[in-house]
């Protein structure tokens, strides 16, 4: 029997704000739904559009960070796996299909910007000077900072992540 794959690569945006819970064993939970769109041309040449609804769900730390820094309307990169719920409503049998978030990546600044931010940040490298073989960061004693072309300088000790 071959080895199954379960793998979802989802981009977004956000249908409503995160909901973020407590388990009774003290875990977060992060609950929010996606609206995916694909667009194409039918048979006579008219671009036609699609949304899909998905809903998602984060735990522990991803979770936290998610209802922290998103709201309605932000665009999010998830990936994640498929798992299926099933529950019994009113005497009827309910099942339930939803992406169990494993990675994440924020997309835009949040304000409708096209900056790019991700869930895991890496300090940059320090640059070296190799006439003194030290680098820029420890001639520096100013805190490290980044610009970018479009908007002012990002202090990265601001940055939760």
């Amino acid at each position: 029997m071959a080895k199954g794959f379960n793998k979802v690569l989802l981009l977004g945006n956000l249908t409503r704000d995160p909901e973020l819970r407590t388990t009774s064993s003290g875990r977060s939970v992060c609950s929010f739904s996606l609206a995916v769109n694909r667009t194409w041309r039918d048979a006579d040449g008219n671009t036609q559009e699609a949304v899909t609804f998905v809903d998602c769900t984060a735990w522990a730390k991803a979770g936290e960070i998610i209802h922290q820094y998103t709201q309605k309307g932000r665009a999010l990169l998830v990936s994640g796996r498929l798992e299926s719920r099933s529950w019994e409503q009113e005497g009827q049998k309910r099942t339930k299909l939803e992406v169990t978030v494993e990675d994440f990546n924020f997309i835009g600044s949040g304000d409708g910007g096209s900056g790019n931010s991700s869930s895991t940040a890496a300090e940059p490298k320090p640059t070296t000077d190799s006439s003194k073989g030290k680098s820029k960061k420890e001639e520096d004693d100013d805190e490290v900072v980044i610009e970018d072309i479009d908007e002012e300088p990002v202090d990265l000790s601001d940055i939760p992540f």
